[in-house]
């Protein structure tokens, strides 16, 4: 087994802990912390290793008996969100969770949650471990099955990731100085996107005025998708998932009818799920996305395409004759173009102008539509208020009059 790194900044706390006791890990792992409520330094936690380079990946594997191994600079609020969702016992991260580089709001998230998280840059866990390996925590210091120390690691606490937070949001212009240069620098590079030059190939899927809904695996989606159920349910718009946007229709029910991207977060369930799909390329035409379906033998269209996969969906819905673009868990602000890595928005901006008089987003509709009343409350409505009005005729010795004078009139009329 390799030799543990140390970080430079490990504090004393966690040096003690790495010299202290070395039992080995019980049979039985601990329970998870308390939601919402911070590990103590000196708890151990035990759990099985359960290791991904890519987090969007690992959360579909995971229980509450793990503990995620990962390796995210810059922890986003989508994957931290994920990692709670899971029910990890403590996620640690041998990447920065959070490089001051903006205020990225993952790792917050998980410590309000009562999620432990350590970081241990630099670790080579990914070295040492096998994915299931019993290990345990005891504050920053990362523990094998036998006792023996991995690695010590520093343990985040919510009093000093709210500090970073303030740091990072005072020194936020900087951010948007590089993020604004680095979007016009490549407007000239995707203007075909303004120009709507892209060989959009023939499609099964019919948008003429037609809802569009696109769903991305962003921000709020689940929540989103809730809050649309009415809408989806009598409007009846097509359904398009970006990457894991289709993962994210079928676990709310939907069956999507287009997928759009490269195809690397997107589940074997949901290529199969009989969706028509399209592989957005690169420019040069390289997708290597295709070789994936080809090995599947799923049918598939390739599109070369500057900007993000979900510009493209935007763009095919608007080019083939959507009548409203309704998006879901797009970004919408600089924290969450920077949580994914975007040097720029260009593409977007570029899409957005193009489609813009027919973008609506999520909230806006669900805030805005209001559905129809349900035939199925109607029907004993208007039923039950039939019975009223018979029950108070034949009540009332003045209708019951009336009814008999208007039979006697329908009588005479008919010749009766």
């Amino acid at each position: 087994m390799a030799a543990a790194r140390t970080p430079a900044n490990t504090t004393a706390q966690t040096a003690a802990d790495a010299t202290a006791g070395r039992a080995a890990l019980p049979a039985d792992a601990a329970a998870p912390p308390a939601f919402g409520t911070a590990p103590a330094l000196g708890r151990e936690i035990h759990g099985r290793a359960r290791l991904g380079k890519r987090t969007k990946d690992l959360v579909r594997r995971l229980c509450d008996a793990d503990i995620a191994v990962i390796d995210h600079c810059d922890l986003d609020r989508v994957a931290a969100e994920d990692l709670v969702e899971a029910g990890v016992r403590a996620v640690i991260n041998v990447s920065p969770s959070t490089s001051e580089r903006y205020p990225n709001p993952g790792p917050l998230i998980l410590v309000r949650a009562g999620v432990p998280l350590v970081d241990a840059v630099g670790a080579s866990l990914f070295d040492d471990l096998s994915d299931g390996d019993r290990i345990a925590l005891r504050g920053g210091t990362i523990m094998a099955g036998d006792g023996s120390v991995l690695a010590v690691g520093t343990l985040r606490t919510l009093d000093e990731l709210t500090s970073v937070s303030r740091v990072q949001q005072s020194q936020i212009g900087e951010a948007i100085e590089q993020f604004a240069e680095n979007t016009l620098a490549h407007i000239r590079d995707e203007r075909e996107l303004l120009a709507g030059r892209l060989s959009i190939p023939e499609l099964e899927t019919d948008f003429r005025d037609r809802h569009v809904l696109i769903v991305v695996r962003g921000t709020d989606y689940k929540r989103d998708l809730r809050a649309l159920r009415p809408y989806i349910r009598e409007v009846r718009p097509l359904l398009v998932g970006v990457d894991g946007g289709g993962d994210a229709l079928l676990e709310s029910g939907l069956r999507p009818d287009l997928i759009v991207g490269d195809m690397d977060s997107a589940s074997d369930r949901v290529l199969e799920c009989g969706a028509e799909l399209i592989v957005h390329a690169y420019r040069d035409g390289r997708a290597p996305g295709a070789e994936r379906l080809e090995r599947m033998g799923v049918e598939h269209k390739v599109l070369p395409a500057p900007g993000t996969s979900q510009d493209v969906a935007m763009l095919i819905a608007h080019e083939r004759g959507a009548r409203l673009i309704v998006s879901v868990g797009s970004h919408l602000n600089l924290i969450e173009f920077l949580d994914k890595a975007r040097a720029g928005m260009s593409s977007t901006f570029l899409t957005r102008l193009r489609v813009g008089e027919i973008l609506v987003d999520a909230k806006g509709v669900s805030r805005l539509y209001r559905p129809a009343p349900s035939r199925r409350l109607v029907i004993p409505l208007v039923a039950a208020f039939g019975a009223v009005m018979v029950a108070v005729g034949f009540s009332s010795p003045q209708l019951h009059r009336l009814i008999d004078l208007v039979w006697l009139k329908i009588q005479v009329l008919l010749g009766g």
